[in-house]
């Protein structure tokens, strides 16, 4: 089996993080998976929302929001807007981000503040919601180190990083982080959100118009744990470098999208 771009089975696509994209997000990074690309930034508001002031709920809240730009597809996607509502796929998409990065984020730590994720897909090549996670959380944790360094924070929220990447069985073959080209084809497609600890947060998979063995979802899941260690290791990086790196220029921009 051979796959369209020639990598292995077990190999990611090219993983890239830019911080600082975005000047006025108290953290922000975009984030390349392969020619998936997105740009995740989290901004701070000193406010929670009504119900936990209502309830009296200790601490802070996290939230997210996910769109794909018009342009982000070969065929145009109209804005949300557009037709008055959130598409069901966006809103399942930003749930799972919200969830993720709720798993490892103390609330209480936050204190009485809101922070909002927003993931915005520029290019869209299969693994959007992969990247929006694990692009998500570079930014929550340049965000919480901002936030800590200027004293805001007395104690720092994020307990730990959470990444995710897509698994898929493609010409009978179980196969690592898909682009559009496998995940339209595949039997099996998976998303698979785990911990630095190897704690699964999420695992969303299903056949398409097909069935699997318990041993391709093992291999599946092995695929995914080896693969989200290496983004564990990519994030770490981004994160530390993004204290010391200028905001983003228009160079590093364009040479992310291999121009």
């Amino acid at each position: 089996m051979t796959r369209p771009d020639g990598r292995q089975p077990d190999q990611l696509r090219p993983i890239s993080f830019i911080p600082n994209v975005a000047a006025h997000a108290t953290g922000s990074v975009l984030v390349s998976f392969g020619d998936t690309r997105v740009i995740c930034s989290a901004t701070v508001e000193d406010d929670v929302p009504r119900w936990m002031r209502t309830q009296r709920v200790e601490g802070g809240w996290l939230t997210a929001e996910y769109s794909m730009l018009p342009y982000a597809t070969l065929d145009r996607k109209p804005r949300d807007i557009s037709r008055g509502k959130l598409d069901g796929r966006s809103s399942e998409i930003q749930r799972l981000i919200g969830r993720a990065l709720r798993a490892v984020v103390d609330l209480k730590k936050v204190g009485q503040r809101t922070i909002w994720v927003d993931c915005d897909v520029l290019q869209a090549d299969g693994g959007t919601r992969t990247a929006s996670v694990t692009g998500g959380c570079v930014a929550v944790a340049i965000a919480f180190n901002r936030l800590f360094a200027q004293g805001k924070l007395r104690d720092f929220p994020l307990k730990k990083l959470v990444a995710a990447v897509s698994a898929g069985v493609f010409e009978g073959v179980p196969v690592l982080d898909l682009n559009y080209l496998e995940d339209k084809a595949a039997a099996v497609d998976f998303n698979v959100v785990m911990t630095e600890s190897s704690e699964f947060v999420e695992i969303q998979g299903s056949g398409e118009e097909a069935v699997f063995s318990g041993a391709e979802m093992t291999a599946m899941l092995e695929l995914s744990g080896n693969g989200i260690a290496h983004l564990i290791a990519l994030q770490k990086e981004a994160i530390l470098a993004a204290d010391r790196a200028a905001p983003a220029d228009l160079a590093a921009l364009a040479a992310a999208f291999g121009r």
